[in-house]
Order: C-alpha cells, then structure tokens, then sequence
C-alpha cells in the first residue's frame, strides 16, 4: 500500500513538473497611456510642499546680521544676474541673500559656479521654496 501511495505521489509530481501552462493577460491599451500619465503627475507632486509651492535649490550668497550690507548684496547681485531674482531671507537674528530658483540641483551648482567668479565670497546651493512653473511637457493637467 505504502509503495502505491508513493507511486500515485510521483506521477502527480512529475506531471506538475512537466505541466506548461501559460496565462495569456488581456489589457487595455489605455492603461499604458494612463500609467505614463500617473508617473509623471508624481513626478511632480514629489517636487511639491503641502501647499502647492515647489522645493527645489537657491544659491545662498550672504549670511549676516547687517541688514544693510544684506540689501548691498542683494542690490549688487540684481546688477550681475539681472535674469535671476534675488532674496533676501530674515532669520533672526540674520539675514541671507539667496539669488535664483533651480528645480535641479545640477543648475544651481552650475550657477554658483558663475557666481564665484564675479562675487569673492562663497556661495552655497541650498533648498528652498522656489518660484517655479511647470514646462507644459512636465505638467500633466495641461495633456
């Protein structure tokens, strides 16, 4: 009895092993469409604070507590980048100049680099708030 149970356990074992079944899955080219769409709105949402503003990088200047010294720079800075905006943030007791809104890390890098040659002190990229507004290849709701 014991060798038949085997036996039947075997057979079952090897049908198993030599069974080919495929499962052939039937989609709706729509949901490639729909899947690109939702990467690309989290893409973007990923980029977002609570409230709707963007994160991403400022090139800080100054850190100091002379306010006018502050707005010097900030005024210096608007007559050699005159395509970049600049800031001035109040943290007390100090107040920093920051200049530009980069989404990527890599162009505020690129842009301190500008910076160091026409301002003698050092810059730092670091993150903000920025003003941005989306490509309309980047903004899903406008496809």
């Amino acid at each position: 009895m014991k060798n038949f149970i085997f036996l039947v356990i075997a057979c079952l074992l090897l049908q198993l092993a030599n069974a080919k079944d495929t499962v052939i899955v039937h989609k709706d080219p729509r949901l490639e469409i729909f899947s690109a769409k939702q990467a690309s709105v989290n893409k973007l949402t990923a980029k977002m604070t609570s409230n709707g503003q963007y994160r991403g990088y400022r090139v800080q200047i100054l850190n100091t507590r002379n306010r006018e010294e502050a707005f010097k720079m900030k005024s210096d800075l608007m007559q050699f980048f005159p395509s970049q905006k600049a800031y001035i943030v109040y943290q007390s007791p100090y107040f920093k100049v920051r200049i530009g809104n980069f989404p990527d890390k890599n162009d505020a890098g690129a842009f301190r680099n500008e910076v160091a040659k026409k301002i003698p002190q050092t810059a730092y990229v670091v993150e903000d708030i920025i003003d941005y507004i989306p490509k309309e290849a980047e903004d899903p709701s406008l496809n």
